[in-house]
């Protein structure tokens, strides 16, 4: 019994170890690429091959397929990617998470404690942000190389242990029945654990220790690639069509591949063994500790083999599916038809995985406040067609207040999508940012309040019957049209990341404030020479202050992008 509690310990305990060892090895390396993933993101364009590469690097860098997936998910959700560009990118992904196992492949289990201890020491003397992170992210490779040696000297013990052995005869993978056990074991373990990459390190510590055979862990590791897209279901759960679509490409991904290849899992297993020998002189295939001669070169052959398993799969499936992006994407068109009504990207979604990824997560929450900004221009138009148009158009003026309600919900999300990034311990550049969007975030939300408020001023001269003479009538179209161009000067330098001259921007806000003022004045010259209906000029005035306080808020929005170092 007391064998088999230290065997549980030294197994769970190196398992915890890997774990947050893969956490700060993608925190601190999503940190020191922070700039690269960026222009990354930017680069995805429908080709599908640029998709992919950009899908694989970025999955490189952060360690997580998953982590990658999420911020395409909320990429498409934002409208800031197409379904075709994501799928792309999903691919990439898969491809790039593989990185992990040839990680485990490097002879250097026995390093893993004293690189932890030297990073570690860095990490805690360090004074430059830049110097931490290196040192988190060699912290978190020397913490999963520990973690896997613990584990393999806790799997060690049950090859001699017959419960043990019994138990794991059942997962055989001889036969296709035996495999598709294998596959649904692998799906499950890695559904509750919810890391792949930890499910990938407990089967090579079993395979790496003779515990069950190669064969097995190559089946086991199939599954583990359906078991990793709960992820981004879960990330997907009340998105929009789009989003769904994306999280349902990545699942189909991973089933139909396992599906072919465990159709031709034993011809499969041949190839990967016949290319492990090149490589290792020895083929995992049926390999015994005996037969390889030492329990380190036994380990290295089947820690190469699964490797191998894991990344051929993932190209072999991407390329099989690359041909078929187009057929794919109306496939999930049909699979999950468009929503009737109106869908409302929510950060929400997105928050359980970017938060530990406050890179990409920062990404994300810029893309949010651009849909805002997207969000007060469409205001801006529609009162423009109703107050200048046709005011009795009643759908037009409720979409104006949903949208309002809208920016305020988007907002409300943002703060707190943000709070959780800012109490992290992240880099000054993007802890400025994050403050940056923040006030943008906030002033938005404030043009949103002001539009609707300018509504209903036009909407309560309506319903009084009082009409807007044709002079001031036109001389508050150049007002509107005024605010609309500053408003969209500004919201396209944000979007872009360019930096206004000051001078040019001020000057505008100023002529835009005399404007107010002359048809302000304008207003009490007319009450002073002839009657005026009191209601009139106490709603026109709030209409002038209105417009005048949302250029308020747009100059805001500027000198927040000019104070962080860019529009």
């Amino acid at each position: 019994m007391s064998q088999v509690l230290a065997m549980a310990m030294a197994v769970i305990g190196g398992l915890g170890i890997f774990m947050l060892g893969m956490k700060f090895m993608s925190e601190g390396m999503q940190t020191i690429a922070g700039n690269s993933l960026r222009r990354m993101i930017s680069l995805v364009t429908g080709n599908r091959l640029l998709a992919t590469a950009t899908g694989t690097a970025v999955t490189l860098l952060v360690q997580s397929s998953s982590v990658t997936t999420v911020i395409v998910i909320g990429l498409v959700n934002a409208g800031l990617m197409q379904l075709r560009q994501a799928i792309g990118v999903i691919f990439g992904a898969n491809i790039g998470t593989t990185i992990t196992g040839w990680i485990l492949v490097l002879k250097l289990g026995a390093w893993g404690l004293p690189l932890l201890g030297v990073a570690a020491l860095v990490y805690v003397f360090a004074r430059r942000d830049r110097s931490r992170f290196v040192a988190m992210a060699v912290m978190g490779l020397g913490m999963i190389f520990f973690g896997l040696e613990l584990m393999k000297n806790g799997f060690e013990p049950m090859r001699e242990l017959p419960t043990f052995v019994a138990a794991f005869s059942w997962f055989s993978a001889t036969t296709y029945a035996g495999v598709l056990k294998c596959v649904l074991a692998g799906c499950v373990v890695t559904l509750i654990v919810q890391s792949s990459s930890a499910t990938l390190g407990i089967t090579i510590g079993l395979a790496a220790t003779g515990v069950i055979p190669f064969e097995t862990a190559a089946a086991l590791v199939l599954g583990e690639n359906i078991g990793t897209t709960i992820t981004v279901v879960i990330a997907a759960l009340g998105a929009t069509t789009a989003a769904r679509r994306a999280a349902c490409a990545h699942v189909l991904f991973n089933v139909i591949g396992v599906a072919w290849i465990t159709g031709l899992f034993h011809p499969y297993l041949w190839l990967v063994g016949r290319t492990v020998g090149l490589i290792e002189g020895v083929d995992p295939s049926g390999l015994t500790l005996a037969a390889a001669g030492s329990a380190g070169k036994f380990a290295v052959v089947v820690t190469t083999g699964i490797a191998l398993v894991h990344t051929g799969f993932n190209v072999l499936n991407t390329l099989v599916f690359l041909p078929f992006v187009r057929p794919f994407a109306r496939l999930l068109e049909r699979l999950i038809p468009e929503r009737e009504s109106d869908e409302i990207p929510h950060l929400r979604h997105l928050d359980s995985r970017s938060v530990d990824s406050p890179v990409l997560g920062i990404e994300q929450s810029r893309g949010e406040v651009l849909r805002m900004a997207e969000g007060t221009t469409k205001m801006l138009g529609w009162i423009r067609d109703l107050a200048f148009g046709d005011l009795r158009d009643e759908e037009l003026s409720r979409r104006v207040f949903r949208r309002e309600e809208v920016l305020d919900n988007i907002q409300r999300e943002i703060i707190t999508f943000l709070t959780e990034i800012l109490d992290a311990n992240v880099p000054h550049a993007i802890a400025e940012e994050g403050r940056q969007q923040l006030r943008i975030a906030h002033e938005l939300e404030s043009v949103g309040d002001r539009l609707a408020s300018i509504l209903r001023c036009y909407l309560e001269l309506r319903d009084r019957e009082l009409e807007i003479p044709e002079a001031q009538l036109a001389g508050l179209l150049a007002l509107h049209d005024g605010v609309t161009g500053f408003h969209q000067q500004i919201r396209e330098a944000y979007s872009k990341r360019q930096r206004l001259a000051d001078a040019p921007v001020r000057a505008l806000s100023d002529e835009l404030t005399g404007r107010v003022h002359r048809l302000r004045d304008e207003q009490l010259q007319r009450m002073t020479a002839s009657a005026v209906d009191p209601s009139f000029s106490i709603i026109y005035t709030s209409l002038l202050t209105d417009y005048l306080r949302v250029r308020g808020h747009i100059l805001n929005i500027h000198d927040a992008g000019a104070s962080a170092g860019g529009a």
